[in-house]
């Protein structure tokens, strides 16, 4: 039992997200699926947190997900599908999981990264709406990082803050 994971969502199953991954990185370890569902949900959730998965968001989610080593076109396109059939779910049921995963699986350099990540997409569309700071807010905490690690992460794209306009 990895650290985190004796809680699964739905009564134990993996979520579709986590079978995804499972099925796209044939022969990895528990605790590689884990993380890379775990990135993966939290860059739907980043995506969803106006209510709408837009396409500079999602090309944002494949971009990111095309640099795991291991995973093929073929599986981002599969987990992207994942994502768009499921974003409810994953944004708003299954994300304290996935950050809960990253939170006791990775390394802090690791967390700091997905949180630029998750930055990233929020930016995607040229405009990073107060209910996406809330949730990139949120994550930080449960990630286990902290308001200057979110301070840094932010900086970059502080033209797209909506609230400060």
């Amino acid at each position: 039992m990895l650290g985190g994971w004796s809680k699964k969502p739905r009564g134990g199953a993996d979520t579709p997200l986590v079978a995804a991954v499972r099925a796209e990185l044939a022969g990895a370890d528990e605790e590689t699926v884990r993380i890379v569902s775990a990135i993966a949900g939290l860059l739907g959730q980043i995506a969803y947190a106006d209510h709408r998965f837009t396409e500079p968001e999602e090309v944002r989610i494949r971009l990111e997900l095309g640099r795991i080593q291991g995973l093929t076109a073929p599986g981002v396109d599969a987990i992207c599908r994942v994502l768009r059939r499921h974003i409810v779910e994953v944004a708003a049921v299954e994300s304290p999981w996935y950050a809960r995963a990253l939170r006791d699986l990775a390394d802090r350099e690791l967390r700091l990264q997905v949180l630029d990540l998750l930055v990233e997409v929020a930016a995607a569309d040229d405009e990073i709406c107060l209910a996406e700071t809330n949730v990139l807010r949120h994550a930080v905490g449960a990630l286990g990082l902290d308001q200057e690690d979110y301070n840094r992460a932010q900086a970059r794209h502080r033209d797209k803050l909506r609230v400060l306009r």
